[in-house]
């Protein structure tokens, strides 16, 4: 029997970050059901940190981990953002402007200017995040592992949870790894947050697994200055990788818990919608992946205590934000496990069920 005051589900950021928060306050133990940490969305995630992206609750999340993430030192590079509009996405760009007029409007010779691939025949308008930056996931997630391992905290690989009942005012668990007793145990499973939840015996919040595509094509003539180029209405986005350029659809297909793999006509359309925007001419693929970005209902994190079952607390949700909000998810998430005051500034994640 291992035992500990928290055991965290996941190593992905979720889980490492989270893990990293405690283990100054209490002695933890990570269960990561595969043979190494960050295999799925965390490893496969090309992160940027956009103040402009998602909710309210999102952005404000986003903003107050700046501070954190400048600390750090390496983790982030200038790459800003350009939100582009073909003639029918014109009105998106105004509501984005509307919601968030710190986002600095650009003329379509402007948006060329910035991004010389774009074709000036496809682009109506533009919309310009000039603070955004390219987050090193791995660099971050090894931040985390590494404070947390220096910490004493123990990383458990191969240990899926099997299940686990609440009996005298702590968890036991039955892993693959072995049982583990805690008083508390942290939900990180990422996709897996809500099997996790019924093996514990505790109702699901409805998270939805959505597989995204991403590629890297060959391309000649990237200059590494461009910013990262998005669709307003969510249809495609590439940036400078290398000698060629990242892409993706921005798809979100639906998709059980499982190791995701990208699909060859997500490929193909990804390369067909940013060809139709550029003059790229993309197409030699060098690799492709995907990887698994969950929900909840309301597309917001699902971050505190579960009401329903006693020393439960949950990290999971964090749809395509997991890595730019996980600075202040895990400051939340970690003061309610040890009983501290919750930070006022990440207090706009609430804990939501189906």
């Amino acid at each position: 029997m291992i035992e500990a005051d928290v055991a965290v589900v996941g190593a992905g950021i979720a889980g490492v970050s989270v893990a990293a928060e405690l283990s100054g306050h209490r002695s933890v133990v990570v269960l990561e059901q595969e043979a190494e940490p960050a295999y799925h969305t965390t490893g496969r995630s090309a992160a940027m940190f956009l103040e402009s992206y998602g909710g309210p609750d999102v952005r404000a999340l986003t903003a107050a981990g700046r501070a954190f993430l400048d600390a750090v030192g390496t983790l982030l590079t200038p790459r800003p953002l350009l939100w582009v509009a073909g003639a029918d996405g014109l009105d998106r760009l105004a509501a984005l402007a509307r919601e968030q007029p710190a986002l600095v409007p650009l003329s379509p010779d402007e948006a060329v200017a910035l991004c010389p691939a774009l074709r000036s025949s496809w682009c109506a308008g533009a919309l310009l995040e000039p603070r955004a930056l390219e987050i090193d996931v791995l660099g971050l997630h090894q931040h985390y592992l590494g404070a947390a391992r220096r910490d004493g905290v123990r990383v458990l690989l191969g240990a899926r949870v099997l299940a686990g009942r609440h009996t005298g005012g702590r968890w036991v668990l039955d892993t693959a790894a072995g049982p583990v007793a805690a008083a508390a145990v942290v939900n990180a499973a990422g996709a897996w947050a809500d099997p996790v939840a019924a093996a514990l015996g505790a109702p699901p919040v409805g998270l939805r697994p959505l597989r995204r595509t991403a590629a890297v094509a060959r391309a000649d003539g990237v200059d590494r200055t461009w910013p990262l180029v998005s669709d307003v209405a969510e249809t495609f986005y590439f940036r400078p990788e290398g000698a060629g350029v990242l892409l993706s659809p921005a798809d979100e297909t639906p998709s059980e818990p499982c190791d995701a793999r990208p699909d060859e006509l997500d490929v193909a359309l990804a390369i067909e919608r940013v060809n139709a925007a550029t003059t790229l001419g993309l197409r030699s693929v060098v690799t492709a992946w995907a990887g698994l970005r969950t929900f909840a209902p309301d597309r917001n994190p699902v971050a505190g205590p579960d009401p329903a079952a006693p020393g439960l607390w949950w990290l999971a949700g964090q749809g395509g934000y997991g890595i730019q909000t996980a600075p202040e998810l895990a400051r939340l998430v970690a003061a309610s496990v040890a009983g501290g005051d919750v930070p006022a500034a990440v207090s706009v994640a609430r804990f939501r069920r189906a």
